[in-house]
């Protein structure tokens, strides 16, 4: 496993090793202690998400305020452009964004840590994303950031104007945000 930080340090794009041969492949997606002594995180994962979604789909910018999640984001059908937003109010990286292009063909990972919305966009004509999170799913906990926040200004790898859901139509601005300490 290859461990790579991006511009945000602790949000980790994570190389699987991958054996392959006429056959097809095989690698671990996760490994508790690999991941412990790689990456040097010892989070608990208490959930699987899985999604499918059809191009243009962008969810998000989601997070959870008082109980907030890390995330192991990773692809296993198509590509999508998967965004991490810091917002952690003691951090030198607040209200700042990283993009990672993640697809089943590469098979990378992103660890998003605690303290940071999460949002993708399909490029492909379908994409399944699954991920692993630290704590529970609740719906009166969930918030979310409008996808196009002009002071975020993410640079979304899209032509077309995105598929959204209501809840994800009725985001707060950045600036109306709640925030993590």
């Amino acid at each position: 496993m290859k461990v790579v930080q991006t511009e945000i340090p602790d949000v980790l794009l994570i190389e699987p090793q991958v054996f392959g041969d006429e056959r097809g492949f095989f690698y671990e997606s996760y490994n508790e202690r690999v991941f412990l002594e790689k990456v040097g995180i010892s989070s608990h994962f208490v959930q699987d998400n899985h999604s499918r979604s059809v191009k243009n789909v962008l969810r998000g910018l989601h997070y959870q305020i008082h109980q907030p999640q890390g995330k192991l984001v990773r692809v296993v059908v198509g590509e999508i452009f998967d965004v991490a937003v810091d917002l952690r109010k003691s951090s030198n990286t607040f209200r700042q964004w990283v993009g990672r292009y993640l697809n089943a063909a590469c098979k990378q990972q992103l660890w998003i840590p605690v303290g940071f919305a999460h949002g993708f966009v399909v490029l492909s004509e379908v994409a399944e994303v699954l991920y692993k999170t630290t704590d529970y799913y609740l719906l009166q906990d969930e918030r979310c950031i409008q996808w196009n926040d002009p002071d975020l200004a993410i640079a979304w790898p899209i032509q077309e104007k995105p598929i959204l859901s209501a809840k994800d139509q009725a985001g707060k601005s950045l600036q109306e945000a709640e925030v993590y300490m």
